[in-house]
């Protein structure tokens, strides 16, 4: 992966500060001919002398340390597996906030939902909704809704629309 190319450019306008320093030119001259300023280059000089060429390197954050291990992750599958009427949830249907709850639950550490979806998409796997409708829906009921109740509701084109 590396560093992105933001820093790519960095490194390598530190790199040719320290090769120019080396061929005899003063910092006051490398700040002009990179367009940095004198003190960047005295930091960049310092560093390459304490650590050489490796020390003006970019080196991207590395980011948080994950709350769970990767032998932690690759159980999610297995929690997945059990299905969420075995946390206590009614329906075996996962969404975000269920499965940060079993994640609670099994590894004690806590997620925000939004996370969990982001773990489940790392895993290769995805929140989806069910193939199956609810038992309890009633399509006569809706029909009758939607043909009947539904016109009142909706809203009818403003008469300065037409204009």
């Amino acid at each position: 992966m590396g560093a992105p190319k933001k820093a790519d450019w960095r490194e390598e306008r530190r790199k040719r500060a320290w090769e120019l320093k080396r061929q005899g030119w003063k910092q006051k001259d490398i700040a002009g001919a990179l367009g940095v300023t004198e003190g960047a280059v005295s930091q960049w000089m310092t560093s390459g002398r304490e650590g050489g060429e490796e020390a003006l390197k970019a080196h991207p954050a590395k980011g948080a340390t994950p709350r769970l291990t990767a032998e932690q992750q690759a159980q999610i599958p297995a929690v997945l597996a059990k299905g969420a009427s075995a946390y206590g949830f009614r329906g075996d249907i996962w969404n975000s906030r269920r499965l940060a709850v079993a994640i609670k639950r099994e590894f004690g550490v806590s997620y925000h939902p939004d996370h969990c979806g982001y773990l489940v998409r790392k895993l290769g796997y995805s929140m989806q909704k069910p193939v199956e409708r609810a038992t309890q829906r009633d399509e006569q009921a809706i029909k009758c809704w939607k043909t009947q109740r539904w016109p009142h509701l909706k809203k009818k084109p403003s008469r300065n629309a037409a204009r």
